[in-house]
C-alpha cells in the first residue's frame, strides 16, 4: 500500500477518510443541514403535503399532526434570537456577538488556519432550532477554513472556554443556498480547544548541511533521541505521529492535527518511509527529506517532487516475519512439472497420499505468494491464519494445480497470467509464483438428482350419449 491517508503514507483506512471529508465539509461539519439532508427533508415534507392534500381530497376533516415545530430534545431558543440585543458587539463585517461565559484564558485565541474544538446550537431568527451537536451529545472537530465564513470570522474572536452568542447575516452564513437554513442564523458556541498545525519547518526547501543520509539516498536529520533499545522490522506494525510538507511549505497530512496517531505496516509505505522508521528507536522523533522516487514516484493526486516528514515513533509491534521469495522465484525450473492447462509446479513436501481435492471441493490451505521479481503480494502464513475457499471460486491456476496435491502436501506453483489475474488492473500482473500447503478438503455435497414425473395416462370414459355397439350375434 503506497498511498497516505489524504496524502500521507498512511494506510486509507475508510475512518480516516471519512474523518477527512467531515473536516472539510462547506457547511458546519457534521450539520444536520447539510445540503443533501436538506434536500431529502424537503423531499420528505413535499410528499407528506402531497398525501395531506390528497386525504382531504377524500375526506376535507383529515388532517396530520404539525411536524414543523420543537422536536424532542431541542435546544430552546434564546429570548433575543430574533435580534441582536443593544449590548452586542458588532464587527466591521457585520457579525454581532456577545459573550455569555468568558473563557478561562488558557491559551491563545485560534487563527483562520486552526482547527478546533466546540459545542454549539443554531437557530433560525423565528425560533427554530436546526441543528446541536450539545442535542448529538458531542462536540465536532474542523478547520476554521471549511465553515461559513461568520463562523471563521467569529470564532477567532474567541477564548478557550469562552461561550459566545452570534447573529450571522445570511451574506455570511449560506447567503440563500437552496435547502441551507436562510436568512440571519443565531449560534450559541463554546470554545472547547483550539488545535494549532504543526509550525512549518525552517529547513522545508532542502536538507542541511548536517543532514545524514541512508543507502537508498533518504535525507534525515534527529530531532530528538528517545529511548534506545529495538528498532522496527521492515515488516513490523508501527505508531507514530507525523506531519509532512511539500518543499514550498505546504502542509498536506498531520496526524497532529488531527489528534491521532497512525498505526501500519512498515512494509505497506513509501519506500522512503519503510527505509529510515527502521533506524529509529521508540521516542525517536526524526525529519525526513524524501525524493520523489522514493516517495510517491509522481502518482496522479499525490503530492509531488521531495516530500519532507517530522516523524515520531511511539510504538512498536512484532510482527511475523514474512516467507523469503524462493530463489527460483523467476522461472519454473527444469524439472517443474506441468498440468495440461498449463501450470508448472513442484512438490516441496510430500503429503499423506489419500483423496485429492475436484474442482467442486473445498479446500484450507495456507499460502504466500510473489511475483516473478520477488516481491510478496499476499500470506496467509504472515497473517497467521489459514484461508478456506471454494476452488470454484478462485483463480483458474489455483482451480487447476491444487487438484494434483494431497492432504499436508506443499507445493510450489508458477501460474502463467492468463490463468491469474489476465492484467486486471489493481491485480499482480504476469507469471505468479505461490508457495501452498493444503490442510483440508471438504467435498461439495452431492447433488440430488431432480425426481422422474411420473407420467399418468389419461383413462378413457365411453360416451355416454353414444350408445354402445350391439354385438352381432
Amino acid at each position: 500500500m503506497k498511498s497516505p491517508v489524504m496524502n500521507s503514507p498512511v494506510m486509507n483506512s475508510p475512518a480516516v477518510k471519512r474523518l477527512c471529508k467531515i473536516l472539510l465539509a462547506t457547511a458546519i461539519v457534521a450539520s444536520p443541514f447539510a445540503c443533501s439532508k436538506d434536500k431529502a427533508e424537503d423531499k420528505k415534507k413535499n410528499d407528506s403535503s402531497k398525501k395531506v392534500t390528497e386525504d382531504k381530497k377524500k375526506d376535507p376533516s383529515a388532517s396530520r399532526p404539525d411536524t414543523k415545530g420543537p422536536k424532542p430534545g431541542d435546544i430552546p431558543a434564546p429570548d433575543d434570537v430574533a435580534a441582536p440585543p443593544a449590548d452586542a458587539q458588532k464587527t466591521a463585517s457585520g457579525i454581532a456577538y456577545k459573550v455569555l461565559t468568558p473563557g478561562t484564558g488558557d491559551g491563545d485565541k485560534p487563527t483562520a488556519s486552526d482547527k478546533v474544538e466546540v459545542h454549539y446550537t443554531g437557530w433560525t431568527t423565528d425560533g427554530k432550532m436546526f441543528d446541536s451537536s450539545i442535542k448529538r451529545g458531542k462536540p465536532i472537530t474542523f478547520a476554521l477554513t471549511g465553515v461559513i465564513a461568520g463562523w471563521t470570522e467569529g470564532v477567532q474572536l474567541m477564548a478557550p472556554g469562552e461561550k459566545t452568542r452570534f447573529w450571522i447575516p445570511e451574506a455570511l452564513a449560506y447567503k440563500g443556498r437552496k435547502g441551507a437554513p436562510a436568512g440571519m442564523l443565531v449560534f450559541d458556541i463554546e470554545l472547547l480547544k483550539v488545535i494549532k498545525p504543526p509550525p512549518v519547518p525552517e529547513d522545508v526547501a532542502a536538507p542541511p548541511a548536517d543532514a545524514k543520509k541512508t543507502t537508498l539516498g533518504i535525507s534525515y536529520k534527529i530531532l530528538k533521541a528517545g529511548e534506545g533499545g529495538d528498532k522496527p522490522n521492515s515488516w513490523d506494525k508501527v505508531k507514530v505521529h507525523y506531519s509532512g510538507w511539500t518543499t514550498d511549505g505546504k502542509m498536506f497530512d498531520s496526524s497532529v492535527s488531527r489528534g491521532r496517531a497512525a498505526e501500519f505496516p512498515l512494509d505497506g509505505v513509501i519506500a522512503g518511509w519503510t527505509d529510515t522508521v527502521q533506524l529509529m528507536s521508540k521516542g525517536d522523533e526524526y525529519r525526513l527529506w524524501i525524493p520523489e522516487e522514493h516517495a510517491y514516484k509522481g502518482a496522479p493526486g499525490k503530492p509531488k517532487g521531495m516530500l519532507v516528514f517530522d516523524i515520531e515513533l511511539l510504538e512498536i509491534t512484532r510482527q511475523t516475519k514474512p516467507p523469503e521469495a524462493p530463489k527460483n522465484v523467476a522461472a519454473p525450473p527444469k524439472n517443474a512439472k506441468k498440468t495440461e492447462k498449463g501450470v508448472f509446479y513442484t512438490v516441496l513436501e510430500a503429503g499423506k497420499g489419500g483423496a485429492k481435492p475436484t474442482s467442486t471441493d473445498k479446500v484450507e490451505v495456507h499460502y504466500s505468494g510473489w511475483t516473478t521479481d520477488g516481491k510478496l503480494f499476499d500470506s496467509s502464513v504472515r497473517r497467521g491464519k489459514t484461508a478456506t475457499f471454494p476452488l470454484t471460486a478462485v483463480i483458474p491456476g489455483w482451480t487447476d494445480g491444487l487438484q494434483v496435491m494431497t492432504v499436508g502436501e506443499k507445493t510450489r506453483f508458477w501460474i502463467p497470467e492468463e490463468l491469474a489475474y489476465g492484467g486486471r488492473p489493481g491485480k499482480p500482473k504476469g507469471m505468479l509464483i505461490f508457495d501452498v500447503e493444503l490442510v483440508s478438503i471438504t467435498a461439495a455435497p452431492p447433488r440430488k438428482a431432480p425426481a422422474t414425473p411420473v407420467k399418468k395416462i389419461p383413462t378413457k370414459t365411453p360416451d355416454k350419449k353414444t350408445p354402445a355397439t350391439p354385438v352381432k350375434k
